[in-house]
């Protein structure tokens, strides 16, 4: 049958939409209710359109095809919501810079080295966010061993977030004496992350729930508003995935939303409600 709210150039039916939710889940670990099929529409037929294929039925064919590989990742691009903004969930923030910033800073100077991983950065801002926290409290950062991995499945948000350049209204939740110290205006009405702090963040494109190909644990790792869109069985394994790579001591940073409901399992401890140590 054809779903009655569809509407457009395709027909949409209810075995479309189901391989598209098979193929989220598979590709992504991503889960679709019925209560977005109209959204899966409106946003599948735009690379219908820019593919040229002349159905849903034709499209999905591709690419799971070995010749739409590259298709795949862009349709898993358009089944992805990014929201996001600068110093979102405000005491985490707070929570970094006083009570972990000062650990890091003991062990940068004694010639450590410190790790942190934004794990659905969008478009960037949590990252540049986790740079201006430590940069403000820790101001040779940029010189030390300290880098911060900003990754997501969107390799479009992922080059976004690399170029550092934001409008005036995106920036209005970054601090005055930040904005100051941090951006200059980019010549178009925005602003553009500046100076030494662009030394910080690295910007990879990530697929959370497929092999990560870097071995290193991190001091802080911030994976916020993504695992909603999970299954249980899916968020219970990145939960423990996600624990297995902070060093004894580090800190997990979920969404305002999300809990870690399995904490035992991954050695973690609650200091906040969105807030998690790793137990040494």
């Amino acid at each position: 049958m054809s779903f009655p709210d569809a509407a457009g150039d395709f027909s949409y039916s209810e075995h479309d939409f189901q391989r598209v939710q098979t193929i989220a889940l598979r590709e992504a670990g991503i889960s679709l209710p019925v209560s977005k099929r109209s959204l899966v529409f409106s946003r599948v037929s735009r690379r219908i359109r820019a593919t040229g294929k002349e159905s849903f039925g034709a499209y999905l064919d591709y690419v799971s095809s070995s010749d739409g590989m590259e298709e795949m990742q862009e349709l898993i691009c358009v089944l992805t919501t990014n929201v996001t903004q600068f110093f979102r969930e405000k005491s985490h923030f707070e929570h970094l810079e006083d009570h972990v910033a000062p650990h890091m800073s003991r062990t940068l100077r004694s010639g450590g080295r410190c790790r942190m991983w934004s794990a659905a950065c969008s478009t960037g801002q949590e990252a540049w966010s986790m740079a201006m926290s430590v940069v403000d409290k820790i101001s040779d950062a940029p010189w030390l061993d300290m880098k911060i991995l900003a990754t997501d499945i969107n390799h479009s948000v992922v080059n976004f977030g690399q170029a550092g350049q934001y409008l005036a209204e995106e920036v209005q939740t970054v601090p005055d004496h930040m904005r100051r110290k941090f951006m200059e205006p980019n010549g178009v009405g925005g602003f553009r992350m500046a100076g030494e702090i662009r030394r910080l963040p690295v910007f990879k494109p990530l697929n959370l729930n497929r092999v990560w190909p870097f071995h290193g644990s991190f001091d802080v790792i911030f994976c916020r508003n993504v695992v909603i869109y999970f299954d249980d069985e899916t968020r219970n394994a990145l939960w423990k995935r996600l624990a297995g790579r902070l060093v004894p001591g580090g800190f997990l940073y979920v969404g305002h939303s999300e809990r870690v409901e399995n904490m035992r399992d991954c050695g973690l401890e609650a200091v906040a409600p969105t807030i998690y140590i790793k137990r040494a």
